[in-house]
């Protein structure tokens, strides 16, 4: 076991879930946004939240009902240990947006407890902790967004329980573009609309569509990538709830973009591109398609973060 620590300063990365045709069972890390975790010592036994900066006044401080502190609390009581730890949580992504707040919350707490006392825990031995806080946030513990967002890159979900998680190679370059718009849709309401039966000819494409994306990865087969990202089953119910999604998702393919989709549930959309040049590109474009409809957006333009959380102070 590493040292311990009294004081960890954690970012956790946003991360793009379902990557169009990989419904629950694929996601990808971005450079930014993120969420900023703080964990300190304290002389009072169990998981405290002193803070929540960026989404205020929101964000539930009741350890209970925050992501973050349901995701720490099941680490420490894995330990079966008295520490006292106070959290301060600095959102700096919207809540609602289809980027994985909740889970980059969940991991950036997990992340910075664990080195605060020494790192007892592998990597992988996080997800089941940080998966914790999902189940908080959405009713199930999806890892779609937390394990892209804990162990960086593109992952693969084979099965959420038990846990079976595969990290996928991807070509170098591949960037990714997110724009989302200023309005906020909850995943509990995206998932009440799915269709609980779908026919057996969209779930065949659906399967090959899965399949061929995956070995685009591993190939680095860009047209592979191209032809995979199609979606038959979930998006076309999802997007009637994003204002202007034809037009933004057209604007992207017309700009260059291998594929575009829905960011997890929304309203974010994302675009994935051979180049920086031609990312930069795409979210000008998607920007603009929003902009026509007179909906105010951001946009986040960044490789695929290889990398994961990052720990950004320690004493």
């Amino acid at each position: 076991m590493a040292d311990q620590y009294q004081y960890v300063k954690v970012f956790a990365p946003a991360s793009v879930a379902n990557v169009s045709c990989g419904f629950d069972v694929m996601g990808f890390a971005v450079d930014h946004p993120g969420d900023i975790i703080v964990a300190r010592r304290t002389e009072e036994p169990g998981i405290q939240i002193t803070k929540v900066s960026g989404e205020n006044g929101v964000l539930p401080t009741s350890v209970n009902k925050n992501t973050a502190g349901v995701a720490a609390r099941a680490l420490l009581k894995q330990l079966d240990i008295d520490a006292g730890i106070a959290l301060e949580i600095h959102k700096k992504m919207p809540l609602g947006s289809g980027l994985g707040s909740s889970a980059a919350s969940s991991v950036g707490a997990v992340v910075a407890v664990n080195q605060l006392l020494g790192s007892p825990f592998a990597a992988n031995e996080l997800l089941t902790f940080a998966a914790e806080g999902e189940r908080v946030a959405c009713g199930t513990p999806h890892l779609d967004n937390v394990a892209p967002s804990l162990f960086g890159g593109f992952v693969f979900i084979r099965s959420s329980e038990p846990q079976d998680v595969i990290e996928l190679d991807c070509p170098k370059p591949l960037f990714a573009t997110v724009v989302h718009p200023q309005i906020e849709i909850r995943t509990e309401d995206t998932r009440k609309i799915l269709r609980r039966d779908i026919s057996l000819q969209k779930a065949v494409t659906q399967w090959g569509n899965v399949g061929g994306l995956v070995a685009g990865l591993l190939k680095g087969d860009y047209e592979l990538i191209s032809r995979s990202m199609q979606d038959v089953i979930i998006e076309p119910i999802r997007s009637v709830l994003i204002p202007g999604f034809d037009e933004v998702k057209k604007a992207a393919l017309d700009a260059g973009a291998l594929g575009s989709g829905i960011s997890g549930s929304g309203p974010s959309i994302f675009a994935l591109s051979r180049d920086k040049e031609t990312a930069t590109a795409i979210g000008e474009a998607m920007q603009h398609a929003f902009e026509e409809i007179g909906l105010d957006n951001e946009v986040y333009i960044s490789p695929i973060n290889k990398e994961g959380p990052r720990i950004l102070e320690e004493a």
